[in-house]
């Protein structure tokens, strides 16, 4: 296989491995160092050998993706405060039209899922992302984990198991997500402290991921009252601080991106259900937000 072809191939199929990394480890800089690490064992490989590109490719990836998820696991362990993946970028545009296949794709990257993954084992979560992102056949995912199949399926009922036990049950309305996050922050930077805590479910909680090197909650608040009221105290001490603020699409919603002297700062989402912000997801750790530059 030529130099140019072998690029090709390699290309086509990027988007795939990222989001087999990114899913497995939740950070974008860990995905595409594993989906490099991918691309130099690729352009070495005997590629004349190989039937499905797109297979090897994809077992080479889920491999290195569980090592470097191994070795994450130890550091993850010594966290400061709360953990929340990298945001994720993920305009989906023309590409996917709005129905069931966008939906579950924007799921299985949200905040909400991939906080219930960190819980799962390595494998568990190989076999999940295989298997539920992208509808891989338990077959082929035990050929790319090197296991047998009857071990794969119990892998996968387990990892399955555990996610719905856990996994928060919120609505994905594009356009009602976008109403509430607008109406969120026009609240929140207005001062109006009465219009943001109507904006809020009553078992509203907030979540902060500074990884201690920003000023962020510790821990999860809970209550509609308190997190109104820490979120109105934030706006105020920020107030002068000449902050800009602009909507994204990240994790598959609308986000907030708040910029100080140009620079990413912190990024805003919410979980919606009911007509009512169900959870305020936070991130400030510095080095979860150098992608947005």
């Amino acid at each position: 296989m030529a130099t140019d072809t072998a690029t090709e191939v390699f290309e086509e199929h990027r988007p795939v491995l990222m989001g087999v990394a990114y899913r497995m480890l939740g950070r974008v800089a860990d995905a595409e160092d594993v989906v490099q690490e991918t691309w130099l064992r690729w352009s070495a490989a005997e590629r004349h050998e190989v039937r499905a590109p797109r297979g090897f490719l994809v077992r080479i990836t889920t491999r290195l993706a569980l090592d470097r998820l191994r070795q994450l696991r130890a550091r993850r362990e010594s966290y400061v405060g709360p953990w929340l993946p990298e945001p994720l970028v993920t305009d989906f545009g023309p590409v996917l039209p709005d129905g069931a296949e966008r939906a579950a794709l924007a799921e299985s990257v949200s905040f909400a899922v991939l906080v219930v993954l960190e819980s799962l084992s390595p494998l568990e979560r190989a076999v999940f992302v295989l298997r539920e992102a992208f509808g891989y056949p338990y077959a082929e995912i035990a050929r790319i984990l090197d296991r047998g199949e009857a071990a794969v399926r119990q892998l996968a009922a387990r990892a399955r198991r555990h996610v719905e036990e856990r996994r928060p049950r919120y609505e994905v309305d594009p356009a009602q997500r976008r109403d509430l996050t607008e109406r969120f922050l026009a609240a929140a930077t207005g001062g109006d402290f009465a219009a943001l805590l109507s904006l809020l479910a009553p078992d509203a909680t907030l979540v902060g991921d500074s990884g201690g090197k920003s000023r962020a909650p510790l821990r999860v608040i809970a209550s509609a009252d308190k997190v109104a009221r820490f979120l109105w105290g934030a706006a105020r001490k920020s107030a002068d601080d000449g902050l800009t603020f602009e909507f994204l699409e990240l994790n598959g919603g609308t986000a907030i991106l708040v910029r100080s002297g140009g620079a990413p700062d912190t990024v805003f989402q919410l979980d919606v259900a009911a007509g009512r912000v169900q959870r305020v997801y936070i991130v400030r750790n510095p080095d979860k937000l150098t992608a947005l530059t």
